[in-house]
């Protein structure tokens, strides 16, 4: 008998236990582990910002191909049929024929040219934005994978605090029952357990917010959870400080896409300036003509093949768009000058700002890992007076709600800090160095 109850009481227990186990494994099957450069990885595979900007920067390429055509053969090949009564005049500049075969190629023509460069040029932005587009998508990817560690290692604390904070609650109401605290005593710790309460609600909104950014960033789907790596690296850039500015300008998109734009002006206006010289193009033309067009009858000698070949050369006597061009361009020029100056400026002011932020935030971080510190051994030591019964059990709650406290804001600075090391990383050029 006793063995049966031994083998009923095992398979009950055995029923109870496997709803349990199905559902701890559904959910280890819906959460992903995944690290700070993993995340970095999918975001930018799946990026559609980047993708836009390589289309972008086809576009800007074909476009530079187009202007440099001008300048490669191009053949043309027709056929059609005209009458005429009398002489049989040209149509288009050609007179009738059968079958036409045309080719041409500039070979000289400064104004084309310059156009040309100046697009290949601007193509060069393009790629430059997609560039910058890169780092963003690693700055975003990052800030928010660290973002949503951040907030989980808070949430634990503010769990663990609540719980104290009950604690507190439950000694306080039964020290009021017992006549040996005031009812004001009971409230305080109320107010504390219900401000911790907002504060998880508040962390808990923040958690699924950052979820949410960092699954349509990376293209992890919505119903799969994140398991992240709440250990805090460091992006501190092994850089000296003086060298950071002059290194950001050399590095700078919007400095390098205002250098190409300058020598896209540069070109335009040499090109402009030339336009007053002679342009040369080879021409060619074989056409095939019919006596149905009376060109015997007009003719002495008709020849039914014909073919035309050799160079066009046009020679600009006077012209005043071509003054006008090249005063165009000047100013142009000379705008683009300015806007590269005035961009030099801001980025050097802008990363010396940059430096400030991570300094001051290294110090408040230091100051945040300090005060921890001295939480930690309060907490210590008030947990030795309470193992020699000079402490009570409401004194070491309330002080793991302080050290606690203390955790997350040494959390927030640490986060803070990390988030400014990255943008002085973009800003200075060495961001792709430390997640390739």
């Amino acid at each position: 008998m006793n063995s049966a109850l031994r083998k009923f009481a095992f398979t009950a227990a055995v029923a109870a236990a496997f709803p349990l186990l199905l559902a701890r494994t559904a959910r280890a099957q819906d959460e992903k582990k995944i690290t700070l450069r993993e995340a970095v990885t999918l975001a930018l595979q799946n990026s559609r910002d980047l993708k836009v900007a390589r289309v972008q920067y086809t576009i800007a390429v074909n476009e530079a191909g187009l202007d440099r055509s001008a300048f490669l053969p191009n053949i043309y090949t027709g056929s059609g049929a005209a009458y005429t009564y009398g002489f049989p005049g040209a149509v288009n500049g050609s007179p009738p024929a059968v079958f036409q075969l045309s080719y041409t190629e500039s070979v000289f023509n400064p104004l084309l040219k310059s156009q040309q460069h100046a697009a290949e040029e601007r193509a060069k932005n393009q790629k430059l934005e997609m560039d910058r587009l890169h780092d963003d998508v690693i700055v975003r990817a990052a800030t928010a994978y660290l973002g949503l560690a951040d907030v989980r290692h808070a949430l634990d604390l503010m769990r663990g605090e609540q719980a104290s904070a009950e604690k507190i609650v439950e000694v306080t109401r039964e020290r009021v029952l017992a006549n040996q605290e005031l009812p004001i005593e009971q409230t305080r710790a109320e107010l504390t357990a219900a401000r911790i309460q907002e504060r998880i609600i508040k962390l808990e909104n923040r958690n699924s917010a950052l979820t949410q950014r960092l699954c349509d960033l990376t293209g992890v789907p919505d119903t799969q959870d994140f398991i992240v790596d709440t250990e805090a690296p460091t992006f501190a850039s092994d850089m000296a400080p003086d060298a950071m500015p002059d290194f950001a300008v050399q590095n700078d998109f919007s400095v390098r896409e205002a250098e190409n734009e300058r020598a896209a002006r540069q070109k335009l206006l040499k090109g402009a300036r030339q336009s007053y010289w002679p342009t040369l193009d080879l021409v060619g033309q074989y056409s095939v003509l019919s006596k149905f067009n009376n060109y015997d009858q007009f003719y002495k000698s008709f020849q039914r093949n014909n073919v035309t070949a050799g160079v066009q050369i046009t020679i600009p006597l006077f012209s005043s768009k071509t003054r006008s061009t090249v005063a165009l361009a000047q100013s142009q020029l000379d705008a683009a000058e300015l806007d590269l100056s005035a961009k030099r400026q801001t980025v050097r002011a802008d990363v010396l700002q940059k430096q400030r932020n991570v300094r001051e935030l290294d110090a408040s971080r230091e100051v945040a890992r300090l005060d921890l510190k001295l939480a930690q051994e309060s907490r210590d030591l008030l947990q030795a007076k309470f193992d020699q019964g000079q402490a009570t059990l409401r004194d070491i709650e309330q002080a793991r709600l302080d050290e606690n406290d203390k955790w997350v804001a040494f959390l927030d600075a640490d986060y803070a800090r990390q988030q400014a090391q990255l943008v002085l990383l973009q800003a200075t050029g060495q961001l792709a160095k430390v997640f390739q």
